[in-house]
């Protein structure tokens, strides 16, 4: 097996598609008020998923967490340090909410947090300086 890519489980798929193409500018072309996105976002396959539909596809109920939540990060690189910062203060002036300004951390990397509209972490950083 190998990694293909990874799936996001939405409530509000407007706003989510609206920051991932507006904010981070991912390619997304669905309208929002799509069920299903899916694009491949630099090698990766990137998918947004309501979770409606998805609990319908399936025939079950999951359990979500609400607010900002820490069960996995989205890792975005960037190529230096100055970069992380640029992009940081470019991407929270357009939307997304801060968690951690950029930091030079102890391993050699510059590195930042900001949340989707959904609490969903993602990682801006370098290891470039």
């Amino acid at each position: 097996m190998k990694l293909d890519g990874f799936g996001i489980f939405v409530t509000d798929m407007a706003a989510m598609i609206r920051f991932y193409r507006d904010v981070l500018n991912f390619e997304i072309r669905e309208d929002e008020n799509t069920s299903n996105v899916y694009l491949v976002k630099d090698g990766t396959l990137f998918l947004l998923y309501r979770r409606a539909d998805f609990e319908k596809l399936t025939g079950r109920a999951y359990g979500y967490a609400d607010g900002i939540n820490g069960h996995y990060e989205i890792a975005l690189s960037v190529e230096n340090y100055a970069a992380v910062d640029r992009t940081f203060e470019d991407v929270v002036s357009r939307g997304a909410t801060p968690i951690m300004p950029p930091t030079t951390e102890p391993w050699g990397q510059r590195t930042c947090y900001i949340t989707d509209p959904e609490g969903n972490l993602i990682e801006i950083g370098s290891f470039t300086e």
